[in-house]
């Protein structure tokens, strides 16, 4: 981003005062999730019009202070200071502060005037001062912080053009804030950054070393002693020990801006006594140890009933349509090479997977509706205490929480976590989640080979039932994994985790809408990068060699994928595994749903004219082995469900382990423990299975 371009404007704030959902609504759909060049934080850029000028907002990862307690805070002051070139330097701050919780919020508020960059204050949860009983006189707030202060309540649009109109007026006549609260503090800051500056050629920030000076021995001061040698540590050292006089700094910081904060909100905030109500007596019964699980489990119970009640008009819709697109593409091309690569290739491949978007919709629309309406954060307190019985906290909680959708920003999200144990333990913890890679494969084979029951007239349907298990048993794989790793590498006492609970809300329809266009778009670009390069291989290696006079079976059986699959095809026997099945899940370690794409693929090459409307469905459920035998079973199905739920097969995640982890030991064991779980799992479960079914 250069000088002569957009002006950028960073949005600030709490996590849970509605920033992201203030984002969403000033910038749409126009966004790009990006990561920070040499970190794994992610952060979001959007372009919106503000008068008559484009400009770039940048979505900073949540925090409650500056003070640098883990990486996100550490990126969140480089990005203020301009220090990463695609974002640049930030014209204005745009810091939402929560209209119902003032004192908390204006912490990080105060923090961020005194770097002396333009700030609009968003004045989130407006709509629910009313019914607190609580009065903010915002012209006093904004003569007390000495910036702009606008009033918004982002789910009505309540306030976005006001804000747009000052975000107009501060871009062309903004000036810095003057506001300091420690003066000394500030001036030996600058007069040690001047001097390092000059001793190591580079450029020091004042805040750089007011963030160290302030958390001895945090990731801050670690950072700068790395960077500029271990002779600045006793620099620091000497200086915090002028500074405090033999007090701490950092308690001295916490006295005095909250001393401020104290000031300012009694000359601004009036609050009204206000009976127990309704928000009370629900938080009271979620909250609740077992009353709180029951409805944790009810929840998700009826997510995955929807998701195969609701989604299967679309998924037959689909489905139509790319039988359609085959019939279409066979009738108009002639027999051969080029139309076997279409239909069998790519459209029986991709199309195989893109079936099951609708499922991952709906499941994705609930999440989202959960986290967005308050629901999500009441969860992870109440999973605190599960988590801290395998030696975590519920903050373990929110990255594994994540990795419902993807576990690489699960992974990516333990860097919230300042204990490098607990760390560790949630990163080998967190691929266990179900993500949505997983969905397809669990829906396909419930689909096809669990019985389609209903029970309490038709409310609840067997199929959605397994679907919550294996949701579940993913859940309890992460939970196990990380009490034996707690209990035999990474023994200590166990983080405590402060969370204060958002307040219940509507969620806004079109930040909802914005986050599953981000999800539609990731699974698209899945499906049409990775996806359909692994079935244009399989594609290539199940029709090569040719040989003429051969049927489709025999030929594919002496192409080279069956050869190289009948090879190692006896390895998995044991699971009840044909050739076919063990091709399909050995090319699906880059990428988990790339099993139906193969399996897709496969058996529409082995598939003669007379057959090509059949769904791969009806070609499972029909697959025997050379004795004549059905090769899929339900023990078998449910052996390679456990199989997809405890193994690693997802390249990028083995990546990010890496790169978090920065060494090859930890995602290498876990490579191999989840992949000795998941051919376990499946071979208890097939044997099991089988026994009880003869």
């Amino acid at each position: 981003m250069n000088a002569a371009g957009p002006a950028v404007i960073v949005t600030l704030g709490n996590p849970n005062t509605g920033k992201s959902t203030l984002f969403n609504a000033l910038t749409g759909l126009d966004q790009k999730v990006s990561n920070f060049p040499g970190v794994t934080v992610e952060h979001v850029l959007g372009r919106t019009w503000i008068g008559d000028a484009q400009v770039v907002l940048v979505d900073l990862p949540g925090t409650y202070s500056l003070s640098a307690h883990s990486p996100d805070e550490l990126v969140a002051v480089d990005a203020l200071l301009g220090r990463f070139n695609d974002v640049g330097t930030p014209r204005l701050v745009l810091l939402t502060v929560d209209a119902t919780n003032l004192r908390r919020n204006l912490f990080l508020a105060c923090q961020i005037l005194e770097l002396g960059v333009p700030v609009v204050i968003a004045l989130t949860m407006s709509d629910m001062l009313a019914a607190r009983g609580i009065t903010i006189d915002t012209e006093a707030l904004s003569t007390q912080l000495g910036c702009p202060v606008v009033p918004v309540a982002t789910t009505r649009g309540d306030g976005l053009e006001l804000l747009k109109a000052t975000l107009a007026e501060q871009l062309q006549y903004s000036k810095p804030s003057a506001y300091l609260l420690n003066p000394a503090l500030r001036e030996a800051s600058a007069a040690l950054a001047a001097e390092v500056s000059t001793a190591h050629a580079g450029t020091i920030h004042p805040i750089e070393i007011e963030r160290a000076l302030l958390d001895a021995g945090g990731y801050a001061e670690q950072r700068l002693v790395t960077q500029l040698g271990q002779g600045l540590a006793p620099t620091l050292l000497a200086l915090r020990s002028q500074l405090g006089q033999g007090r701490d700094l950092a308690t001295i910081e916490a006295r005095d801006r909250y001393g401020w904060i104290n000031r300012v909100v009694s000359a601004v905030e009036q609050r009204e006594a206000q009976p127990r109500g309704w928000r009370d007596t629900v938080d009271h019964m979620i909250n609740h140890p077992l009353l709180g699980s029951l409805i944790f489990v009810l929840a998700m119970a009826a997510v995955f009933q929807s998701v195969f009640a609701w989604a299967t008009p679309l998924m037959d819709t689909i489905d139509a349509g790319v039988n359609g697109l085959s019939a279409i593409v066979t009738a108009t091309l002639p027999p051969g090479l080029l139309t076997s690569f279409i239909v069998d290739g790519v459209i029986a491949g991709v199309g195989s997977v893109v079936i099951f978007l609708p499922q991952i919709l709906i499941l994705f629309a609930f999440i989202i509706f959960l986290e967005d309406s308050g629901y999500m954060s009441r969860a992870a307190f109440l999973v605190d205490r599960l988590m801290r019985w395998c030696g975590l906290s519920g903050q373990s909680f929110i990255p594994m929480l994540s990795s419902f959708a993807c576990a690489v920003p699960g992974i990516m999200g333990t860097r919230v976590i300042a204990n490098r144990r607990d760390r560790l333990a949630t990163i080998m913890a967190a691929p266990f989640m179900t993500c949505s890679a997983r969905l397809p494969v669990y829906a396909l084979l419930i689909s096809a080979f669990v019985p389609a029951k209903t029970y309490a007239g038709g409310l609840i349907n067997l199929h959605g039932l397994i679907l919550l298990a294996f949701y579940l048993l993913g859940l309890f794989g992460a939970v196990g994994t990380a009490f034996l790793l707690k209990r035999v590498f990474f023994k200590g006492p166990t983080a405590r985790f402060l969370m204060e609970m958002p307040p219940y809300r509507w969620p806004s329809s079109r930040s909802v809408l914005s986050k599953l266009y981000a999800r539609i778009k990731i699974f698209l670009r899945r499906a049409g990068t990775v996806i359909f390069v692994v079935a244009l291989v399989v594609w290539i290696t199940a029709s090569f060699p040719r040989t003429p006079g051969q049927d489709r079976t025999a030929s594919l059986e002496a192409s080279y994928l069956g050869q190289m699959s009948h090879g190692i095809a006896p390895a998995f026997a044991p699971l009840g595994w044909d050739w076919k099945v063990t091709a399909a899940v050995l090319a699906s370690f880059p990428a988990r749903e790339v099993v139906i794409a193969v399996l897709g693929t496969l058996y529409a090459v082995e598939t003669s004219a007379a057959d090509a409307d059949r769904t791969l469905i009806t070609r499972l459920r029909t697959a025997t082995h050379p004795n004549g035998s059905l090769v899929f079973s339900l023990p078998m199905a449910l052996g390679l469900m456990v199989f997809f739920a405890f193994c690693l097969q997802c390249s990028s995640t083995v990546a990010v382990m890496w790169r978090e982890t920065q060494s090859w030991r930890w995602p290498l064991l876990a490579w191999i423990y989840m992949t000795a779980l998941g051919y376990g799992g499946a071979f208890v479960c097939y044997r099991v299975g089988t026994a009880l079914a003869s």
